[in-house]
């Protein structure tokens, strides 16, 4: 010290007076540490973000596939309730729930006519008796048909005597109650089938009488006797049932006329028309095909001796 050489006590140095390398070591990894954890918060915020969207687009998604599924299960329903409703058959139940005796009482109510203006007239409400008339009607046509010359197939036969009957049934009875429901009848559709129907117990008894015993002038008897009491009786029904003398002129009038009409047809003209059908779509009836004898010549005695040589010489 007195020789003014400088000497430096490291001891009685203060630690803190400077900084060092390890506490900038220490400085550099701690703000490292600390853009590691904000990154870390950063990336955790952006995942919690990401999974509250996804969670709404999830919510969403099952959301959307509960309401899928529950129209669809709607619509199923529907669709099934709608099928059994057309295929149970005890919906059709009330129209066939009928005693055979109450049959034959109406076939004969058929056939009178009761005159009561006042009061509507009560109709059957049921299709046993009526669709076995239509099916007892084609019977009678095939019975005419086979008694007839006609040669026609069965199938063709069969299938045009259904649509003839069927159809007029069906499609009378349609037009009779659009004309009543115009004309302000108070009838339903079931009742007009019912009632036409039973009409065509008269035309069943006139053309099995007539089909088996050939006179015109029979057939005129029972067309205008039977067929006429039966028309009656649908007429004087359709008069109780409807207001006004123009609305029963033009209703009762037209159900007439279509009535007898059609038991005319069925006599005179069902077989000619059947038979034109037929020769359209089959051609003609022709006769089937026959072995004819035919006439081999004369041969002289001369010719047979004289081939009978040759045939001798030539063995």
């Amino acid at each position: 010290q007195g020789g003014g050489s400088a000497v430096i006590d490291m001891e009685n140095m203060d630690d803190t007076s400077g900084s060092s390398f390890e506490d900038m070591g220490e400085m550099h990894q701690r703000m490292k540490e600390e853009e590691e954890e904000e990154v870390e918060g950063d990336a955790g915020a952006a995942e919690d973000e990401d999974g509250e969207f996804l969670g709404m687009k999830g919510l969403r998604g099952q959301l959307g596939r509960q309401v899928a599924d529950q129209m669809w299960q709607v619509g199923k329903r529907q669709a099934s309730r709608a099928f059994s409703l057309y295929a149970n058959i005890d919906i059709l139940r009330p129209y066939f729930d009928v005693e055979p005796i109450q049959v034959r009482a109406r076939l004969l109510e058929s056939m009178i006519p009761v005159k009561m203006i006042n009061f509507p007239q009560k109709i059957a409400g049921e299709l046993y008796g009526p669709l076995m008339l239509v099916f007892t009607l084609v019977a009678i046509l095939l019975h005419g048909m086979k008694t007839s010359d006609t040669i026609i197939r069965e199938g063709t036969l069969m299938g045009t005597a259904i649509g003839t009957c069927f159809g007029y049934w069906l499609g009378v009875s349609s037009f009779i109650y659009f004309l009543a429901y115009l004309c302000n009848a108070q009838i339903t559709m079931v009742q007009m089938l019912s009632l036409l129907g039973y009409g065509l117990f008269g035309h069943c008894i006139t053309l099995f009488v007539t089909y088996n015993i050939h006179f015109h002038s029979l057939f005129y008897i029972f067309w205008l006797g039977v067929g006429g009491l039966s028309t009656l009786r649908m007429v004087a029904v359709l008069v109780s049932r409807t207001v006004g003398h123009t609305q029963r002129l033009i209703l009762c009038g037209t159900l007439a006329a279509l009535h007898m009409l059609f038991l005319l047809y069925l006599h005179f003209a069902y077989h000619k028309v059947v038979e034109g059908i037929l020769d359209t779509l089959e051609g003609p009836n022709m006769p089937p095909f026959q072995r004819v004898a035919r006439d081999i010549p004369v041969v002289s005695n001369a010719v047979l001796n004289t081939t009978a040589k040759a045939i001798a010489l030539t063995l």
